[in-house]
């Protein structure tokens, strides 16, 4: 039950997170960020429209190898930009992904992932890339 009330609020705020900390604003995790000297993997995807978003997320995002590897070793934030009506975020949760797609995606790719140290500087940016979870762990790693 706790679970999932924890996961409604993640829905609710637009953020999903592998770590077991619940957050509700990018300022929050920025902090955890300092405080536990762990990356953020900032993804933007179209979760209900975008074929390598999709992709993305069946062969390397929710696979138990890359889940284990981002539990230990990374906060993520999935900024989402879905289409269909029955998908739609909640304006808050709209309006903190425009404002992440603004100042680390201005271009609008689809999908695009950003690797940000503590300090939110970029260390890595890329978009869709045909790698296995290991791969992209290693990829991560470097």
């Amino acid at each position: 039950m706790i679970k999932q009330f924890i996961f409604s609020i993640l829905l609710a705020f637009g953020l999903t997170l592998q770590a077991q900390t619940t957050f509700t604003s990018f300022d929050e995790i920025t902090e955890t960020s300092q405080d536990t000297n762990k990356p953020i993997l900032l993804i933007f995807q179209g979760s209900d429209w975008c074929a390598p978003c999709i992709k993305f997320e069946r062969n390397i995002w929710s696979t138990p190898t890359f889940q284990s590897y981002a539990e230990e070793n990374l906060l993520i934030v999935k900024a989402d930009f879905p289409r269909r009506k029955s998908n739609q975020l909640s304006a808050e949760h709209t309006a903190q992904n425009k404002e992440l797609a603004e100042r680390y995606n201005p271009n609008g790719y689809f999908p695009f992932v950003v690797l940000l140290d503590p300090e939110l500087s970029i260390r890595k940016s890329f978009s869709y890339m045909d790698l296995d979870p290991k791969q992209m762990i290693d990829f991560l790693s470097e």
